[in-house]
């Protein structure tokens, strides 16, 4: 984008400075590129304001909407330092008190060794009261710990549906909101990236669903012999089958996230459903820009911030695909997904296998007929 009159041939990141500033007065009837053009257009060539260097925090805007590309914004959300602003502070309160349980759940989840083999010598050796008290001991801590994750899931489910709620009301549009609430944007990343971490190592666990499956036979046949089942008090019927349905799925966290924004827009009637899903096309298109360009990459601190983004990126895609009528694939779609492919297609293939599976896998539209056979080829 260029500014008009006075500054009509120098980009807009030569003007970006107190970007925090910017965004603070930016409202719901002036878009940013009318702001920044009728605050500029006076201003003499000579009279730069300080070009933003680094991470500047809170509403670091480097580039903002083109005229060739209205669809697709450019600007940079700082997934590294973005700080919560006054205004956003007690939703960000909330979600990070989920949110720092995410490392321990993934780390319990890494961990997970499973009781097969003690589960193998029971089933052997059925009459072997040793062999069942052993496979029994050594299932029940992982029920536990099975339970733990699915409470998880529930409070992920809670604040993200906080965090839409926050990011689509009017006055703002979504775009106004993520450039304005950059620490919320970056917690709906955040529960994002955990997601996509926590499927892949589950899916890679088989062991997960075999111990629950052993867990729920014992304890049934438990019952009817009268025994006392302390794990009960923790593990009770009702809540094993919940647990059960949320393990037999492939990517559990996802589906809870897919479900919890569906079920958002059905319960906020009021909120147009282009409010929910222009919040994560941007996103999506924010995250593909962002990897795209050198000279945002160049900015990231951590080489980890590149596959935060691509799996951000999927994450948001997904969910666009569960939550729009015509899906993320479609012609009319306000995400680029040709090119979102592209950008992972061109990272190392180790990086980016299990986020292209997502995408062919968790998806709801891929196999729709409106989808262009191109977008399938690349993801065959």
């Amino acid at each position: 984008m260029w500014l008009s009159a006075g500054v009509m041939n120098l980009p807009i990141e030569h003007y970006c400075s107190d970007s925090l500033c910017m965004m603070n007065t930016v409202h719901s009837d002036l878009s940013v590129k009318t702001y920044l053009c009728s605050r500029y257009s006076n201003l003499p060539v000579k009279q730069h304001i300080h070009r933003s260097r680094g991470f500047a925090g809170m509403g670091n805007l480097l580039k903002v909407l083109t005229r060739e590309i209205e669809n697709y914004p450019h600007f940079f959300l700082d997934f590294e330092n973005a700080q919560p602003t006054d205004c956003e502070r007690e939703v960000w309160n909330q979600v990070n008190a989920v949110l720092q349980e995410s490392e321990s759940i993934l780390s319990g989840l890494q961990a997970y060794k499973g009781a097969g083999q003690e589960i193998r010598d029971a089933i052997q050796n059925p009459n072997d009261m040793l062999h069942q008290e052993r496979a029994w001991n050594s299932v029940c801590p992982l029920v536990i710990r099975l339970k733990k994750f699915y409470t998880f899931s529930l409070k992920l489910e809670a604040a993200l549906q906080s965090l839409l709620l926050s990011l689509t009301s009017p006055p703002f549009t979504p775009t106004q909101h993520l450039e304005r609430e950059q620490a919320l944007a970056k917690q709906f990343a955040e529960i994002l990236h955990f997601t996509l971490r926590f499927d892949e190592l589950k899916m890679r666990i088989p062991a997960i669903q075999n111990d629950f499956s052993y867990y729920r036979r014992t304890i049934s046949r438990n019952r009817l012999n009268n025994m006392n089942l302390d794990i009960e008090n923790e593990v009770n019927n009702e809540m094993a089958n919940r647990m059960s349905l949320f393990y037999a799925e492939a990517t559990p966290m996802l589906k809870t996230l897919s479900t919890a924004t569906t079920n958002f827009v059905t319960e906020n009637k009021t909120l147009p459903l282009e409010n929910t899903t222009d919040c994560l096309s941007t996103m999506a298109s924010v995250c593909k820009v962002m990897l795209e360009t050198p000279e945002y990459t160049s900015r990231f601190n951590s080489e980890d911030t590149l596959l935060f983004c691509m799996r951000v990126m999927v994450g948001v895609i997904i969910l666009y695909d569960h939550v729009h009528p015509n899906g993320a694939f479609n012609k009319s779609s306000k995400i680029d997904m040709k090119g979102c492919i592209k950008v992972l297609k061109d990272q190392p293939a180790d990086n980016v296998e299990g986020l292209l599976n997502a995408l062919k896998f968790t998806t709801k539209h891929l196999n729709d007929e409106s989808t262009p056979k191109n977008i399938r080829t690349m993801l065959q």
